[in-house]
């Protein structure tokens, strides 16, 4: 893999895991950009950077959950947490090595669709009707988090975006387009988290045989995260996800037709 490959997929990486657009989506469009094939172990030990970025962003709210579950015993956003992380964790445990086998989780058609369909959700998401208003994810009920976990199971498809998924859910649930993203950001850590620990527990070989290329990716796409996710808090505190929605519509049609002509 070239630097300039490893520079990419990290800084797409960083940029899309947090942006509603699908960081999966376009690292399967960069790899066939760079016809490289699918390295999902490389897609997957990236992805420590940007838990980290989240990590770091959230890292005041974190201490302040931590706390109030310690001194308080107010633990009802940890539990909301658990129940949204149960059904991606799930089934990304049992299905693992199907979806880094499939061809299908690596299909540009795949792609194509998905960044349509999610794409004309966010643009029309605003009028579609909603539960009643929740303050913010500590006050949803245990069955709207466990509804904000099946969206968050289905990004395991490529090009659905989990924080695009989550956010929508969360929107349609009773949050608003700001704390439906915390809430979407907090509800990730427990998967990356879980991804992070398999990867140095099970691919050990793996990180030495390329160190460097993932110091360098993951670094990127840390730098990266750390921006995408404080750019997309600040834009939703007076915006909605119609901006990203529509970008994923452009992006379908370039794919589409640029398949067309390869035809």
């Amino acid at each position: 893999m070239s630097l300039l490959e490893v520079i990419v997929l990290g800084l797409v990486q960083g940029l899309t895991e947090f942006i509603p657009i699908s960081s999966s989506g376009h690292l399967v469009v960069a790899q066939t950009l760079f016809g490289s094939g699918s390295d999902h172990l490389f897609l997957e030990a990236i992805n420590i950077g940007t838990f980290l970025a989240l990590v770091v962003y959230f890292f005041p709210k974190i201490m302040t959950i931590v706390r109030l579950l310690i001194e308080k015993r107010e633990g009802r956003l940890v539990r909301n947490i658990l129940i949204t992380s149960v059904p991606a964790g799930l089934v990304g445990y049992v299905a693992a090595d199907f979806i880094s086998g499939s061809a299908f989780f690596g299909s540009i058609i795949v792609v194509m669709g998905t960044l349509l369909v999610v794409g004309i959700l966010m643009i029309i998401l605003e009028k579609l009707p909603r539960l009643s208003e929740a303050r913010d994810g500590e006050a949803l009920s245990a069955g709207r988090a466990f509804l904000v976990g099946i969206a968050q199971m289905l990004a395991l498809i490529p090009g659905v975006s989990r924080s695009g998924s989550t956010i929508i859910a969360g929107r349609l649930l009773g949050l608003n387009p700001k704390e439906a993203a915390e809430y979407s950001f907090l509800a990730s850590l427990p998967i990356m988290a879980g991804v992070t620990l398999k990867v140095f527990l099970t691919d050990g070989d793996y990180l030495a045989a390329h160190a460097t290329d993932l110091v360098i990716g993951n670094i990127v796409a840390f730098l990266s995260g750390l921006m995408a996710v404080s750019f997309l808090m600040r834009y939703l505190a007076y915006h909605d996800l119609r901006l990203f929605g529509w970008y994923r519509v452009a992006l379908a049609a370039i794919i589409g037709v640029t398949l067309l002509v390869q035809l």
